[in-house]
């Protein structure tokens, strides 16, 4: 039986600490959360940054001090969102793979997200996706539509994504995208690829219920602020820590194992970055 891979994302690019006051904005308080939830059984950090106005910011320096302060910690698995933040420009968002983290996202398509724009033209995204795989930066692939699927095939079938082992995040609960619905997961799952990792990331109320059918279904989990700021109806969770480990009790009470991050270095395919002279 393969295990479950547990990822936190403490924080994201829209909620503020206004929202929810114990969002972490800044490199010490993320690297806090991260550390608390590997401590609960995260292997793998998927991290945003701020910069000191707690707006979402690609900033290399913020960034790099982050992760440092995250790995001088604790052997969580780091991976990068390139999606940064919808007033943040493409090329800001890409040059954070410089970085060499183990893994980043890779968002295929433009797309309606909320009342903006997600910008992300095809040109560019290949050019990302170019880069990612000469540094050996493993892509998430975040698709919140059936469309985008079909684009990261493309992608792979152009030789810009390995095929092998694919790594899937179907988001679902933006407004643009997919709805938060059980029919919509089942539907994306069995479009996967065979040999394809996936997990869901439902963004609000439906976050739970979505969480445990994913499992149920051979999915991993994924658990944090970014996603839900709420640990049940009414109430905020005090951290991600609490969001981890709900999703860890949901894999054990399938009787799932959870992911050491040796294990999900293995299940993922990981390997190591390669060398740029990138400083």
């Amino acid at each position: 039986m393969m295990a479950v891979v547990v990822t936190v994302a403490p924080v994201g690019p829209i909620a503020m600490k206004a929202d929810n006051p114990h969002l972490p904005t800044q490199p010490g308080e993320i690297a806090d959360a991260v550390v608390e939830a590997h401590q609960s059984g995260a292997a793998i950090a998927h991290l945003h940054f701020r910069d000191v106005r707690d707006r979402p910011t690609a900033d290399l320096k913020i960034a790099r001090r982050t992760i440092e302060m995250i790995a001088d910690r604790c052997p969580v698995l780091v991976q990068v969102s390139t999606g940064v933040g919808l007033d943040v420009p493409f090329a800001d968002r890409a040059a954070l793979v410089e970085l060499q983290p183990r893994m980043a996202t890779l968002n295929p398509c433009s797309m309606t997200f909320g009342s903006a724009v997600f910008d992300n033209p095809p040109k560019d995204v290949r050019r990302l996706a170019a880069r990612m795989r000469d540094l050996g930066v493993k892509p998430e692939l975040e698709i919140y539509d059936s469309g985008h699927l079909d684009e990261c095939l493309r992608l792979r079938d152009e030789g810009f994504v390995d095929p092998d082992r694919m790594q899937f995040s179907i988001v679902l609960g933006v407004r643009g995208g997919m709805a938060a619905t059980a029919d919509n997961l089942l539907a994306m799952v069995r479009r996967l690829p065979h040999d394809a990792i996936w997990q869901v990331v439902a963004v609000g109320r439906e976050n739970l219920r979505l969480t445990a059918f994913a499992l149920a279904l051979g999915g991993n989990a994924r658990a944090g602020l970014e996603d839900t700021l709420y640990i049940k109806r009414g109430k905020l969770s005090q951290g991600s820590r609490p969001l981890v480990d709900r999703a860890v009790r949901l894999a054990t009470d399938l009787d799932l194992q959870v992911a050491s991050v040796e294990e999900a270095e293995r299940l993922l395919g990981l390997g190591q970055p390669k060398a740029s002279g990138a400083r």
